[in-house]
Order: C-alpha cells, then sequence, then structure tokens
C-alpha cells in the first residue's frame, strides 16, 4: 500500500515511513500502474511482554509522576493524536498501523499487583490511559482495563483516566466505589460540538453529544469529572472554547483545562495531509496560526511550551479560556486522597498490620 491512502473509517490520511527507517517511501503518480489499495484494513492485535507496567515520568507539564498504558496503538484513530509517533519504536508507521496494529499487555493486572506490593511503592495518583485511551474498543473485548481498575480499587490506590469513550460507564460501579473514598477523578477529552467535524478527525471516538452524556451519567452517580478541551486547533475549532466550556459545565464538569494542538516528528506532515482533504480551504491559515503558536514552527516540545504555546495568539487563547472558566463558576476538583493506599501481599507473606 502507498503511504498516501484515505480510508473511510479511518483517521489517517498518510502513512509515512517511521522515523527510524531505513528507507523512506513517497506516492507518485508516474501515469504507470498503481497497486489497488483496499477499502478497508482489519485491526489487528498483537502482545505486548512488557515487564511493567507503571510508567514514570518528571515532566513538569503534567500533573502526575506515573501512568499505566493497558495499550499502544489507539483504534479511535485521532488524526491529532500526539502519541501516533511512538509507533516508530515498534518499526510501525503512525499512520493507519496506529489506527489498526494494536498491541496489549495481558500481564497488566499481574504487573500492576507486583509493582504495588513491592517494599519501596510510595503510593500516588496514577493517570490510567494517558498515551493512548485506556477505553478505546478493543477493550470491550479484552477488558484489561476493567482488571486493572478492579486491583486499584481493591487496594484503595488514588487515581486519573483520561477517555473519550463511552465504553468507561461500564465501570461506573468500580468508579463510583472508588469516588466515595475520594480516589478517583475521570477527565472527558472533548474536542468540538461539531458532529462533522468530530467524525472526520476523531472517526471511532464517541460523538459529541455522547460525550456530554457520558460526563452527565458519571456526575449522577457522584464521580467527579474534570473535562480536557483537547486540542485546541487555532482556525479549527479555537471559536468554539466558550461554548465547548458551558455545554461541559451544565452536563456536571467540575473543572477543565486544555492543551493546544501538537505536532511532534511524523505528525507533522500527516496533519497537512489531512487539512488538504477535508479542509483545504482553511489548510494554509490553520498551518500559519500554528507557526504562530509556535515560535514559526510546527511544534516546540520545550517544556512549559508544547502545551500551551507562546506568543499573542497563545495569550489570547489563555485569557478566553480563564475568563469563560471564571464565568462558568466550575468548582474545582477534590484533591484526590493516597493515604488510604493498602499493600497488595507479597509472594504470599501476611502483613503485621
Amino acid at each position: 500500500m502507498s503511504n498516501s491512502h484515505y480510508l473511510k473509517g479511518r483517521g489517517a490520511t498518510l502513512s509515512p515511513d517511521n522515523r527510524y527507517s531505513v528507507t523512506q517511501r513517497e506516492a507518485i503518480d508516474d501515469g504507470w500502474y498503481q497497486d489497488e489499495q483496499p477499502e478497508k484494513i482489519p485491526t489487528q492485535l498483537l502482545i505486548d511482554s512488557a515487564k511493567k507496567i507503571i510508567t514514570y515520568n518528571q515532566s513538569p507539564d503534567v500533573p502526575f509522576d506515573r501512568s499505566i498504558n493497558p495499550y499502544k496503538g489507539c483504534e479511535h484513530g485521532c488524526v491529532y493524536c500526539f502519541a501516533r509517533p511512538t509507533h516508530a519504536w515498534l518499526d510501525l508507521s503512525p499512520g493507519i498501523d496506529f489506527e489498526t496494529k494494536l498491541f496489549y499487555k495481558p500481564d497488566a493486572p499481574l504487573l500492576l499487583k507486583k509493582e504495588l506490593a513491592h517494599k519501596n511503592y510510595t503510593p500516588a495518583p496514577i493517570s490510567l490511559g494517558i498515551n493512548t485511551d485506556a477505553y478505546q474498543p478493543v477493550e470491550r473485548q479484552l477488558g484489561l482495563t476493567r482488571q486493572i481498575l478492579e486491583v486499584l480499587v481493591e487496594h484503595k490506590h488514588p487515581l486519573f483516566i483520561v477517555t473519550k469513550s463511552a465504553l468507561i460507564e461500564r465501570d461506573i460501579d468500580l468508579l463510583a466505589e472508588a469516588a466515595r473514598q475520594q480516589l478517583v477523578e475521570v477527565s472527558v477529552s472533548v474536542t468540538t460540538l461539531d458532529r462533522d467535524l468530530s467524525r472526520r478527525m476523531e472517526p471511532r471516538a464517541a460523538a459529541p453529544p455522547r460525550r456530554l452524556e457520558i460526563i452527565k451519567r458519571l456526575t449522577e452517580a457522584g464521580i467527579p469529572v474534570s473535562v480536557l478541551i483537547a486540542p485546541i486547533i487555532p482556525v479549527l475549532n479555537d471559536s468554539e472554547i466558550e461554548t465547548m466550556l458551558a455545554a461541559v459545565r451544565e452536563a456536571g464538569a467540575v473543572a477543565a483545562g486544555y492543551v493546544i494542538l501538537r505536532l511532534p516528528h511524523e505528525l507533522d506532515a500527516m496533519f497537512m495531509d489531512w487539512l488538504a482533504r477535508h479542509e483545504p480551504l482553511k489548510a494554509e491559515h490553520i498551518m500559519n496560526r500554528i507557526r504562530d503558536l509556535r515560535g514559526g514552527k510546527t511544534y516546540d516540545a520545550s517544556f512549559g511550551k508544547r502545551m500551551r504555546g507562546s506568543g499573542i495568539f497563545a495569550e489570547l487563547i489563555s485569557r478566553r479560556f480563564k475568563l469563560a472558566r471564571q464565568r462558568l463558576a466550575f468548582p474545582g476538583s477534590p484533591p484526590l486522597r493516597s493515604d488510604l493506599f493498602i499493600p497488595p501481599v507479597a509472594d504470599g507473606q501476611l502483613t503485621l498490620f
């Protein structure tokens, strides 16, 4: 298959060779016979034999120092996903491969118990599904996230969850139990209220009205819900900031944050190809504004800038967001408790207390 092809129901329109590949392909039309392109590519599940499940970070840009990702790759197919370039580490394309070649960690629950039981482990909120959505469609079949959640709730461990999937409602029983002990916060990702734009950018994720319903249902179950407006893409969805915040507040969200579009590595060319196909009249304007937010480049990975951008347009977005959030009186999320943690029993030995 050439590296440029649009598949219905998939997000990527360009599948570049990953940056570590010794060869790089570029699709051209020279008038000769071209291989027939498939209309569909099935999702393929592959085992990730991980030795550890908790990943630690020291980033000042995120409010947690550890996370768990049950899956690599994501079938939601969001064209803007900052995690797409991580598939290069698997010698795969961040394009269609990221959406169709999914890796899962079958030993995740056992590994988690082992790591929580370590004598030097100190509890602090774990972010579940921060790289790729822990509730993506394949979770319905494999149930790994549910098993991980059962371990965390059993041992009274605090956690954050970020998702855009209605599948999280399956686990309301566990989440409500954790919420009663102030152990969980769910953050629902919202990108737009425009169903057509969402369908093209996030082809297999929950539609915008459904995400508002997720917020409402979790809130009614006593689970604190924040919202991540992400990514904010200048010219494309930034005009919706105030209306999105009003909609999620009405649905019950207690807090809200945002992230500016990030285009690391191969994602730069991929997003520009998507714009050329789906938003050709706005493409140049969008990319110019992105460069304005990134000091003349399409991306700046510097701490403090990669999430929010810099310059006059970044300041304008920040001011609009803060004013809208203040006007809507978001009460804020309750702090999570780490003092209730009960370590698993290690190697069959009973604890003293």
